[in-house]
């Protein structure tokens, strides 16, 4: 990637943005980031996967991070950081987006191929999970319950011991 073709973020405590050009184009054109006020906000994954193949640096303070640094940083954000990326880089270079799902109960809403945020809705609310990770019921339960009032399926990927990504798609069903 060319001097031309990258440009510049900031690593804010644990928001990571950029006003850059290229950060609304991508944002427009391929549905990276949120736009907030007069910036773009970004997930950690999005940022990463930005970092290593859209060309974007980012910064922290005055200090231009590398790969290395962003990783250390970013898992002291989220303790799930590197399992989440993995997901998330699988997923996008399938063609999937994936856009925070907080506010959801999630780790991601997760739309699918060829579907934009803005003209269409996501189909799953995915979750991320380490296989040795403990999930309770009730937690179980009321993301299924958010997932069917909101006309979505949930999806785990689950790392398993081996390090590889499983999906499991749970279906609510009405008798």
């Amino acid at each position: 990637m060319g001097k031309k073709d990258s440009f510049n973020a900031q690593l804010s405590g644990e928001t990571l943005s950029s006003n850059s050009k290229k950060a609304y184009t991508l944002s427009k054109e391929s549905s990276f980031g949120e736009r907030v006020n007069e910036k773009i906000i970004y997930s950690l994954s999005e940022g990463f996967f930005l970092f290593k193949n859209k060309g974007m640096k980012i910064n922290f303070g005055k200090k231009l991070l590398n790969e290395s640094e962003l990783i250390v940083k970013f898992s002291k954000i989220d303790k799930n950081f590197s399992t989440k990326y993995r997901v998330y880089e699988g997923l996008r270079k399938k063609g999937f987006i994936l856009k925070s799902a907080i506010k959801y109960g999630a780790d991601f809403s997760l739309y699918g191929k060829g579907k934009k945020p803005g003209t269409a809705h996501s189909e799953w609310l995915l979750s991320v999970q380490k296989f040795s990770g403990k999930v309770k019921w009730e937690e179980f339960i009321l993301k299924n319950r958010v997932a069917n009032s909101t006309k979505k399926k949930v999806l785990l990927a689950i790392e398993d011991g081996e390090g590889n990504i499983l999906y499991y798609e749970i279906n609510w069903k009405k008798f």
